[in-house]
């Protein structure tokens, strides 16, 4: 009888904790914003299966991650309407950014609620990643088209750390341009220039970010104090622009390993993990340094930012 009694109190404690997901606002049809709806019920299955849910947030990406070696690389996903914009989702096609993000939403979402895990958990989970303030207000510019941004953005919101800056970084200075002056490539901007003034106005205060990176001739000393899951991304000698490729640390015996979404063809167009990070950056002079993001687990403060803003 005093179990029976106890029930409403552990349930009301359980619900205290459990912040739900936040709301996901559809603006286009699922059949556009979310693609291999199969695959997304062959992971949830597995990571049922396997407890995922009980793993360290690094460790839960990871998982995820590794659930998705052999995704074709397929870029310009994101590029879904002439106009409207909104979160989507491609598990037929990754490139090396939405590669990170959905293995980071699908992580968060598997400790937000215990089962019952929808399409619509994992896009509002993108949108609280890849959107200014963790909201989509259906417009192109809302969401943050630099890594450096998102990086900043999430880090104001509590929703990652920057272990960069302790590990004998340097600061970087680049002046971005690439959205403005490659605006034919993509579609919003074709079909709307505009939007190209105010995105210009978006690069200059991107370039102002007090960014780091460690150099590539250092990246060896310091990969034992990378973790996991968290996010590596590749720093550029182009002045013009801070990254051009990100994917996800894998610490194994040799070393910390880099997974990511490659459009190499002698790697097979598809998401690989690859060799030692600091291996990796040997292949091509282009190659700088690294930034090191660290995602966190959602404070319970953040889980409704996306319906509070």
């Amino acid at each position: 009888m005093i179990f029976f009694a106890l029930l409403p109190l552990l349930f009301v404690c359980f619900s205290a904790q459990a912040a739900p997901i936040p709301q996901f606002e559809q603006r286009l049809p699922m059949e556009v914003v979310f693609k291999g709806g199969e695959k997304f019920q062959r992971l949830v299955k597995q990571a049922q299966r396997e407890n995922w849910a009980t793993l360290p947030i690094g460790e839960r990406t990871a998982r995820v991650g590794k659930a998705l070696l052999g995704t074709p690389y397929v870029n310009y996903t994101l590029e879904i309407h002439d106009h409207i914009e909104s979160p989507s989702v491609n598990f037929q096609g990754l490139d090396c950014w939405t590669f990170y993000e959905v293995s980071l939403a699908f992580a968060r979402m598997l400790r937000l609620k215990p089962s019952d895990y929808t399409p619509e958990d994992l896009l509002a989970l993108v949108e609280l990643e890849r959107y200014r303030h963790g909201r989509c207000d259906g417009g192109y510019l809302s969401r943050m088209h630099f890594l450096e941004e998102v990086f900043a953005d999430n880090e104001s919101r509590g929703l990652s750390v920057n272990p960069t800056r302790d590990l004998g970084s340097e600061p970087l200075h680049r002046e971005i341009r690439e959205m403005t002056s490659s605006w034919k490539s993509y579609r919003y901007l074709r079909s709307n220039t505009a939007l190209l003034p105010e995105m210009g106005r978006i690069q200059e205060k991107v370039s102002a970010l007090p960014v780091h990176h460690i150099p590539k001739d250092q990246v060896a000393s310091i990969e034992k104090y990378i973790r996991t899951g968290d996010i590596i991304a590749i720093t550029c000698r182009d002045s013009s622009a801070y990254t051009s490729h990100v994917g996800i640390a894998v610490c194994k015996a040799d070393g910390t390993h880099f997974m990511h979404a490659t459009s190499r063809r002698d790697k097979g167009r598809k998401v690989v993990l690859d060799c030692r990070i600091s291996d990796y950056l040997k292949r091509s002079d282009d190659h700088f340094g690294i930034v090191i993001y660290r995602p966190l687990d959602l404070p319970a403060a953040s889980r409704n930012v996306a319906t509070a803003q």
